[in-house]
This record gives C-alpha cells, sequence and structure tokens, in this order.
C-alpha cells in the first residue's frame, strides 16, 4: 500500500526544502518507497479532519493502511525499521543511529528553530538582541561538540543513517550563516547530504508544490 504524507499546501520557507515533510520525503527515497501527498492549507490543518492525525493540527503526518503517524521523527524511524538502508544491521550500530536521531532533534534543533523563530516573530522586541545572543551561544556550543565528533568523517557512524538525515534536515537551517561557516567539516557534512540522489529528488518534489503554489 503506497503511504499519504500531509504537506503545507502554501510552505513558508518559500521553496528551500526547510519545512519538515522533507525529511519523510528524503527518507522514502532513500528506501525507494513512493508515496503519495496531501497538500493542506494552514485553515485545513486547524480542521477535524487532520486534527484527527495529528492532535497538534501540524505536518507532516502519514498514513499507511490503518497505520497513521505525527512528528517526523517517528514517521523517519517508522520508515528506516521497516525499509532497508537507514538502519544498520548490527545492533550497537543500530542503536547508536537511532541515538544520534534523537540527539539531531533533542539537542541541536531547539535553539537553531528557535532562532529561525525569533528572527521572524520577534525582531521589533526590545529583547530581540539579548534572545539572539542567547541562542547563537547554545548553538555554537552544540556544532562545536558535533564537530569534535565529527572530525573528518563521512558521516556520523560510519555509513549514512537515519540519524545523518535528520541531522542534516536541521543543520540546513544554518546555511549562509557565520554559524556554519566556523564549522567547514560540518558544512561539508551538510553538502554530502544534500548531494545525494534521493536528497535531490524530495528537494525537487517539495519545491515544485511551492512553485506551483507561487504560479512559477
Amino acid at each position: 500500500m503506497t503511504p499519504t504524507i500531509t504537506a503545507f499546501e502554501r510552505s513558508p520557507d518559500r521553496g528551500r526544502g526547510l519545512a519538515r515533510d522533507m525529511r519523510v520525503r528524503w527518507a522514502l527515497e532513500e528506501v525507494g518507497r513512493p508515496y503519495d501527498v496531501r497538500l493542506v492549507s494552514f485553515g485545513e490543518m486547524k480542521q477535524a479532519a487532520h486534527l484527527a492525525r495529528n492532535p497538534f493540527g501540524q505536518i507532516p503526518t502519514y498514513e499507511e493502511g490503518d497505520l497513521a503517524l505525527f512528528e517526523s521523527g517517528a514517521i523517519v524511524f517508522h520508515i528506516a525499521e521497516r525499509h532497508g538502508g537507514l538502519l544498520p544491521a548490527e545492533p550497537n550500530a543500530r542503536s547508536r543511529a537511532v541515538m544520534w536521531m534523537f540527539a539531531a532533534l533533542n539537542t541541536v534543533e531547539p535553539p537553531v528553530f528557535d532562532r529561525d523563530l525569533v528572527q521572524i516573530l520577534e525582531r521589533k522586541e526590545p529583547w530581540y538582541e539579548a534572545r539572539m545572543r542567547a541562542l547563537e551561544d547554545s548553538i555554537r556550543t552544540r556544532l562545536g561538540a558535533l564537530s569534535r565528533h565529527l572530525g573528518e568523517a563521512d558521516w556520523l557512524d560510519g555509513d549514512f543513517s537515519a540519524g545523518d538525515l535528520l541531522m542534516a534536515t536541521v543543520l540546513r537551517r544554518l546555511n549562509g550563516s557565520a554559524l556554519l561557516a566556523d564549522h567547514p567539516n560540518i558544512a561539508a557534512y551538510v553538502a554530502r547530504g544534500e548531494a545525494r540522489p534521493a536528497f535531490q529528488r524530495a528537494f525537487e518534489a517539495q519545491r515544485a508544490v511551492f512553485e506551483a503554489a507561487s504560479g512559477g
């Protein structure tokens, strides 16, 4: 059965591939799984039909037969568990890959995502500069630790895994920033993820939605 995911009808990222359905698209492309996409407006995300899929009214969601999931990390984990290519077979390596999935979403993503939100929503507030400094200091601490761990390796722990997929999607929000430029090995790591054919297919699929919505 072909799974169906939900995505923004008009993504606020303006075709940059930052919305979280990108993670799910990329995972499905990596494992060679076809999928359908249900586009939803911001209004529809708060209506009963979508809230039945995700009670928090967010995207993405994932439906396959009688299974319905929300939370991008949980969806990527589900895909990785059921299809080869995103989790190692060796038990300890598999556990480490799952660990890096959690690290990407729980340790690295919060200040990175909050930095984007503050830039959009709080720029005119009196606390803006102090808030940005605090967030960027937190990001620098996390990137420093990640850079030391990564060293000259291509991926976080051996071969490419779901941990790398999630980490790269988080770090892409820093593309073009001095924060990322300060760590050339992490910038190269993100570029390697973006160069993967599965990423390119997912990116083009998501961007096509933005272009269609924009009449481009």
